[in-house]
């Protein structure tokens, strides 16, 4: 665990690894965590009561809690504020800092939770595990909610990383073995040392749902943020500018498959010259040197317009082009002769305003997975 002071505590997680060998990620994070800031970085290290049986590992959670908190009362007899301390946990080690924060009566400055551990927790009394009264401000990435980490939110905001499970360049099959079963649970410490390494933001969306996100349903940060879209790092409170803040906010965000992770979101739409009697599914990809992304969105029957939202690693004034092909049953296709007629037009994320959307200005035909160009002409501001 690291306790960043104005410091920061680091608590690390629980794996399966040889008992008594440290986690690799460490140095790492405490070389990058000294770079990012000017901070005193202390690493908790508790391998031997958080290395081999899981339920065991749980019983120590309150006891290095203790020792913890012993050891901030004399970090504060010396002079240390409360509100400079930053306790930053692994899995386990997010619960570790909830605890002591707890002890704390929730002044301590922030807790950053890295995928906080599930299981035995998901149902624990907030004494128990983190939750957002444990400090000024408590902040968690989920990364692994369908396995090793928690689902439900636990912090003011709740950052669920392409929908908080199965991050993509994770592997998918159980023969991968080790990488297989933590992968999706120790991407939330890679992001975040990636996101104090690089300038690229990792910034979220509040939504209902990671579905209702996908389907460009959220594209601003007004509700409850007043426009102030938080973001994974060091910036004080996320980003969030607003007293007294929310809790338990729900926040979206979809990443590429390798450092430094980052992407440009963006609102692409369709909007149909007449309707249809039946759903229209358009693939929308954007082109840039080297690189692709693609998104299907869909236009309901009855209706002119689909939306949906894509991520690209390069910002829309690097995109050369978007590609825009007409999706129909691949056992029909042949047969199918329809062409829809209609405006593309897209906007980069967040969309506070009507004059951040471009639409290409001629109608698009469409016709049966035929795939149409079209130049993408965006000025870099």
């Amino acid at each position: 665990m690291l306790l960043a002071v104005g410091t920061a505590f680091l608590a690390q997680p629980w794996k399966l690894r040889a008992l008594g060998t440290k986690p690799s990620w460490i140095d790492k994070f405490i070389r990058t965590l000294l770079r990012a800031t000017d901070a005193n970085v202390i690493a908790v290290d508790w391998v031997y009561g958080s290395t081999g049986n899981y339920l065991f590992a749980v019983e120590n959670v309150v006891k290095l809690s203790l020792e913890i908190s012993r050891f901030l009362s004399k970090l504060l007899e010396l002079g240390v504020s409360e509100s400079s301390i930053h306790i930053i946990g692994v899995s386990l080690g997010a619960h570790v800092g909830g605890m002591v924060g707890h002890f704390y009566k929730g002044q301590l400055g922030r807790i950053t939770g890295l995928d906080p551990a599930g299981p035995e927790y998901t149902r624990a009394s907030l004494e128990e595990r983190l939750d957002a009264g444990d400090a000024r401000f408590v902040e968690a990435i989920h990364t692994d909610t369908d396995y090793l980490g928690i689902r439900i939110p636990v912090g003011h905001v709740d950052y669920f990383v392409n929908g908080g499970q199965d991050q993509p360049g994770c592997p998918t099959f159980f023969h991968a073995g080790y990488s297989y079963l933590i992968c999706d649970h120790m991407r939330a410490v890679h992001l975040y040392i990636s996101a104090l390494e690089n300038t690229c933001p990792l910034m979220a969306f509040p939504c209902a749902s990671y579905k209702a996100f996908l389907a460009g349903d959220c594209l601003d940060c007004f509700n409850p943020f007043l426009l102030s879209c938080p973001r994974i790092g060091l910036v004080e409170q996320g980003g969030v500018k607003i007293e007294p803040l929310p809790k338990e906010v729900r926040v979206y965000l979809l990443t590429t498959a390798r450092a430094p992770y980052c992407v440009h979101h963006s609102l692409v739409e369709f909007h149909l010259k007449q309707k249809r009697k039946k759903d229209t599914s358009i693939e929308v990809t954007f082109l840039s040197i080297g690189t692709t992304s693609s998104v299907k969105i869909t236009i309901p029957r009855e209706q002119l317009e689909g939306r949906g939202v894509i991520a690209h690693p390069d910002p829309q004034c690097q995109i050369n082009q978007v590609k825009l092909k007409l999706q129909v049953p691949s056992r029909v296709w042949k047969k199918d002769r329809t062409v829809v007629i209609g405006t593309f037009c897209t906007a980069p994320l967040p969309v506070n305003d009507s004059k951040k959307t471009v639409c290409i200005s001629e109608p698009v035909s469409l016709q049966a997975s035929m795939p149409v160009f079209q130049d993408l002409k965006i000025a870099c501001v």
